[in-house]
């Protein structure tokens, strides 16, 4: 098994402040748009992107929510091990606002499917966008593309994109590994 970084620490922060800059030109105050950030690993992205609109561009108030996918995904029955739920928490409605579901990786496409299903219950979104930090392009079981992409990656099958977080693995790297 060997691995290669795709990201040092310096160009995630780099592409965070470019995705940043580009919710900003399409949302401006964040007055009619929410972010979600998808569990367990898109939160991490999200609260970065909160935090950087918050702090570096002034933006007062971003409502920003975490939803759990695990038991909406039409492959959650599939493993050999039972199943861990995370937490959801969307304190504010959805109703006709414009969503914008974060994650770390776009691979099949699954997640976000499920993640469509799962919004439903809080409301119809006038509008949902899709960020994603790493989009693995050639991998896609599903047709959904995002709107704002960080890096995109030509990862085959067999190769792995393991996102790694400061608050939660002591570093910011992403690795392309080959198994």
């Amino acid at each position: 098994m060997s691995q290669k970084v795709l990201l040092s620490s310096k160009e995630i922060n780099i592409i965070l402040h470019r995705l940043a800059c580009q919710l900003l030109e399409n949302h401006l105050d964040f007055k009619d748009t929410v972010l979600i950030g998808l569990q367990p690993r898109g939160i991490f992205v999200a609260q970065r992107l909160k935090k950087i609109l918050q702090s570096e561009y002034g933006v007062k108030e971003i409502n920003l929510g975490l939803l759990d996918i695990t038991f909406y995904r039409d492959d959650f029955r599939r493993g050999e091990k039972p199943l861990e739920a995370n937490t959801t928490k969307i304190d504010f409605l959805v109703e006709d606002k414009k969503v914008v579901f974060i994650d770390d990786v776009l691979y099949t496409g699954r997640s976000i499917r499920a993640a469509l299903t799962a919004i439903q219950s809080f409301g119809r979104p006038q509008e949902i966008e899709l960020l994603t930090l790493i989009d693995r392009r050639f991998s896609r079981h599903l047709p959904i593309q995002p709107n704002y992409r960080g890096r995109q990656v030509d990862a085959i099958n067999d190769e792995k994109v393991k996102v790694m977080w400061e608050e939660n693995d002591g570093e910011d790297v992403i690795y392309l590994i080959n198994k």
